[in-house]
């Protein structure tokens, strides 16, 4: 199984960008080009016609490419170059996952190189009952905390994490920048784990120095696929934009 101990002692970022938006070639570029700027793991984003977790800028981002065809011969696709380079998820909601087959998914991730999902809209204890296929393809599934959990369903989610927690900064959708005291949260997490915890939803260059208090790293979405989705843009301007933005909270989340 994967180790969940951190190499290094430097805070990490995960950076997500949707995938095969505007074409392949581009997303490959980019993801290697935040590789380079700072970004420790890829959260390869797959476009679903209704990704609930999500904000206004990462919705769009899925039905701009699905509108331009997306397949998921895509995704394994970009999978096939990106994931040998850089430490790479997959991101995406139930639906074509089950459509597709788990384990047809876990073979393909397996194939691939991919390290993990992250899929929002699996409860918990379905989550458990798909460890056993996970494990059997050495495949991470993350878990997530809310500010919602209590201490006892916080105690159960966090038994068998692998790789890292997923904390969700408040109850909501990505992008919307509100804020909640996570203390007790965070504490009680350290309680049970001592899995790395990662802080998502609301993180861009303005808030990461503050939301990155207290745990292991931040996960960055909307803050990317906005320039992503910018159609005054070149293409060349976004990969630049975006890796220059990943430099600069990376940087200011190891302050």
């Amino acid at each position: 199984m994967k180790q969940n101990n951190i190499e290094n002692s430097d805070k990490k970022l995960v950076g997500y960008i949707t995938a095969s938006i505007p074409d392949n070639n581009f997303t490959v570029d980019l993801a290697l080009s935040i590789k380079e700027a700072g970004v420790d793991t890829l959260e390869l984003g797959i476009p679903f016609s209704d990704p609930v977790a999500d904000g206004p800028v990462i919705e769009k981002a899925n039905l701009i490419a699905l509108n331009n065809g997306f397949k998921l011969t895509d995704l394994f696709e970009v999978s096939s170059k990106i994931a040998p380079q850089m430490d790479t998820l997959w991101m995406g909601y139930m639906n074509p996952f089950y459509k597709y087959g788990i384990e047809n998914f876990l073979k393909k991730a397996q194939e691939f190189g991919i390290n993990g999902t992250i899929i929002p809209d699996v409860p918990f204890e379905m989550a458990e009952d798909l460890l056993p296929l996970y494990n059997k393809y050495n495949i991470s599934n993350i878990s997530f905390v809310a500010p919602t959990h209590n201490e006892n369903r916080i105690k159960k989610v966090v038994s068998n994490s692998q790789k890292f927690i997923y904390m969700v900064a408040y109850a909501g959708i990505t992008g919307s920048g509100q804020k909640e005291d996570l203390t007790s949260i965070i504490q009680n997490v350290r309680k049970y784990t001592n899995t790395p915890l990662y802080i998502g939803f609301g993180v861009d260059e303005n808030t990461c120095k503050d939301k990155v208090k207290g745990v292991d790293g931040v996960i960055v979405g909307s803050a990317f696929v906005k320039h992503i989705i910018d159609d005054s843009l070149s293409n060349n301007e976004k990969i630049k934009k975006i890796s220059s933005l990943a430099k600069e909270i990376k940087e200011k989340i190891n302050e």
